[in-house]
């Protein structure tokens, strides 16, 4: 496995009894990724073991995805699976428009006040709503996490190759 992979979403459950699971999905684009005749890397992060699988037929349930994956007729051969994660490789990633950015790109990212104030470092995105929101850890001493809403009004530069975010710090936020 030399090529670099991306988490795309995580095994948390069977579905009934015909072999489908459960997925959390972990990405943006789960539409695509799920779709009918996609492959994806199933892995154990534990023992390292890993399964490339094909999607038979997928659907969105609440907040996860049932799939139905090739050569799986059975809830015994998938319940072995549950607390894997779902990978794609960086080959088959989509190309994204000016100002979308994956969440590798994001997360780890040093984030700094628009006057050079350092802020903290991205260590998670959530999705609660209208626009994603970026939690920043703060360095030691100076406060808890701090989250910068993904609006134009917040976000002034992002620098994907030098890992640094520049923010305008709305009222409120701090």
């Amino acid at each position: 496995m030399n090529e670099k992979w991306f988490t795309v979403g995580k095994v948390v459950n069977t579905h009934g009894i015909r072999g489908e699971l459960k997925i959390l999905s972990q990405t943006d684009f789960a539409e695509e990724r799920f779709a009918a005749g996609s492959t994806l890397l199933m892995l154990n992060e534990e023992s390292g073991a890993s399964l490339e699988v094909k999607i038979i037929n997928s659907r969105a349930n609440k907040n996860v995805y049932i799939l139905k994956l090739e050569g799986f007729t059975d809830i015994n051969q998938v319940e072995k699976y549950k607390g894997w994660t779902l990978k794609v490789s960086a080959d088959k990633q989509l190309e994204l428009d000016e100002g979308e950015y994956y969440y590798h790109e994001i997360i780890g990212c040093r984030v700094f006040s628009e006057e050079g104030d350092e802020l903290g470092v991205i260590s998670e995105i959530l999705s609660p709503g209208a626009n994603d929101v970026w939690v920043v850890d703060r360095p030691k001493g100076s406060g808890k996490q701090l989250l910068i809403p993904v609006i134009d009004d917040v976000l002034l530069k992002v620098d994907k190759k030098e890992k640094i975010v520049t923010v305008h710090l709305m009222e409120g936020l701090i």
